[in-house]
């Protein structure tokens, strides 16, 4: 194993942070909560209208906001009162995030890329190039894992993807991300998979290539430990998987 992943095999990591009725998916809130019980942290991140990049996971704000608006057609300047779940807590700023962690647990960095990759990309490594802690990237968007190839190798770099069944995806996008077939653009570090289908027969096969295969997203510890069967490690989420 590459030992840049050691950490991504051990530790339980958290996703979108150790959250709860009272600290939301993706808030600082979480992510103090996850570091307080030793957790690691996977997180997702877009960039906005005015170049700044914040942690969030839904391409639209209404789900944890009320707001339906585009978060990517939005200023931080918009958005930065705006509450989640009728908490406290509000949309963080990435580099707040890093500052907070600042090496304490992993980070998962999944990067939230639509359309041409380059620009995300590109603030996200500038962010990253002195970061001291342990973290590693991801997307299900080959281009954007391709860019981390070519501009940042030294950075690890995962290819999220699945089984995509209900996505709406044409069936040649579903066939190609699902298969992996575009991995010889992105050459991933790792590959990080619905649970529900690592019994394929493609993840099976690159896992006896010696692959490392990661898995999402567990919510009980039943999933947790069966995933942990067919794979090194998964995130999980609703539970405490030390309890």
């Amino acid at each position: 194993m590459d030992s840049r992943m050691k950490w991504l095999s051990e530790d339980k990591i958290a996703h979108r942070g150790y959250h709860n009725s009272r600290y939301p998916e993706n808030s600082m809130g979480a992510f103090k909560r996850a570091i307080e019980h030793g957790f690691s942290i996977e997180l997702d991140i877009h960039m906005l209208l005015d170049g700044e990049i914040v942690v969030y996971h839904d391409d639209n704000l209404k789900r944890l906001t009320g707001v339906d608006k585009e978060i990517e057609k939005c200023t931080y300047e918009e958005i930065k009162n705006i509450k989640l779940l009728d908490t406290n807590e509000t949309i963080p700023l990435f580099k707040d995030v890093l500052n907070e962690v600042d090496g304490k647990v992993g980070i998962m960095i999944e990067l939230k890329t639509r359309g041409k990759a380059g620009h995300l990309e590109k603030k996200t490594y500038e962010m990253l190039k002195n970061y001291k802690g342990r973290f590693i990237i991801q997307s299900f968007n080959p281009f954007s894992v391709a860019w981390f190839h070519k501009n940042a190798p030294e950075i690890v770099r995962g290819q999220l993807s699945g089984y995509f069944k209900d996505d709406d995806l044409s069936l040649l996008s579903k066939i190609l991300l699902r298969n992996y077939i575009l991995n010889f653009l992105s050459k991933p570090d790792f590959i990080n998979y619905d649970i529900n289908y690592l019994h394929r027969l493609p993840i099976k096969i690159i896992r006896c290539k010696g692959k490392f295969i990661f898995g999402w997203t567990a919510r009980s510890k039943k999933e947790y430990y069966d995933a942990l069967k067919r794979c090194e490690n998964a995130v999980f989420e609703d539970f405490n998987p030390c309890e």
